[in-house]
């Protein structure tokens, strides 16, 4: 079997204006057109031929292409209709031996509740900037069977999913992305590997599921008491809870009960903490 033959940046720029591409902010597209940074980041995903990986955004195939050299299936979900229209054919020019693998979603990431074929056991995606911690929680919350992945998104929101208690980075997307999985970082990728070349730094994230903390009431209360944690960074829990509880004497009984200092601040608990509080709210 012939791998796929991967984009280069002149196949970039030749696609996108084939199809009258002008790459546009609100989306956050922009197009990797280095084969090497692809490899890379397949690599780093730890994808292997069992996966079926699902791509979010997969824009004019770079990473698609270079999924499809390592993965079983790939399953590509893409918003726009003019870059959906494209993509099938791209893949049957580069990758004729893997185009039976490939299968589009023409859809808006964050309503999609199903996707064809077989189920996604990895995600890997070139995520819009605007739109990235939001389409990863929703799908980590729709696709129980995504096991592993790796997605690239802006280096501030990378280290922000990544980061652990006590960091100045730890907020709430770090709670709750760790509700799901244990993420961390794999890595930065160059603005010049991009077109155009975006004004903010890449880096690369990757993660493991692990078992659920809780039922799904336990992790909607969970997220309720991070939102009310962080929503004001510099108050004690005692008072960032007081609303949420009722009083700020009901606060302080669950943080006792849940064996926390009611005087603790939201970015010192551990999602686990977050859990066990929520459980006595």
């Amino acid at each position: 079997m012939t791998p796929p033959r991967l984009l280069g940046a002149a196949d970039v720029r030749r696609l996108a204006e084939s199809c009258g591409i002008r790459p546009t902010k609100q989306r956050g597209q922009n197009f990797v057109h280095d084969a090497n940074t692809v490899r890379r980041i397949v690599k780093a995903s730890g994808i292997t031929a069992d996966d079926v990986v699902v791509e979010i955004g997969p824009g004019l195939g770079s990473l698609t292409l270079g999924l499809l050299e390592v993965a079983r299936h790939v399953t590509a979900v893409e918003i726009d209709e003019v870059l959906a229209g494209q993509l099938p054919q791209t893949i049957r020019e580069h990758a004729p031996d893997q185009a039976g693998a490939f299968e589009l979603v023409l859809a808006d990431a964050m309503k999609v509740t199903e996707l064809p074929g077989p189920e996604p056991t990895a995600l890997v995606a070139n995520l819009p900037y605007n739109v990235s911690v939001p389409v990863l929680l929703t799908f980590f919350e729709r696709f129980a069977s995504i096991r592993t992945g790796l997605v690239m998104v802006q280096a501030e929101v990378a280290h922000r999913l990544a980061a652990g208690p006590g960091s100045k980075t730890y907020g709430i997307p770090s709670v709750k992305a760790a509700w799901y999985a244990d993420m961390k970082l794999a890595g930065s990728v160059g603005r010049n590997v991009f077109w155009p070349m975006p004004n903010v730094e890449s880096s690369l994230v990757s993660w493991t599921r692990h078992e659920p903390l809780g039922d799904e009431a336990l992790r909607l209360r969970t997220f309720a008491v991070a939102d009310a944690a962080f929503a004001q960074r510099r108050k004690t829990m005692r008072a960032a809870l007081a609303n949420l509880a009722g009083s700020g004497a009901a606060a302080e009984e669950a943080l006792v009960a849940a064996g926390i200092s009611p005087q603790a601040r939201g970015e010192q608990l551990t999602v686990q903490e977050f859990a066990r509080l929520a459980s006595f709210l």
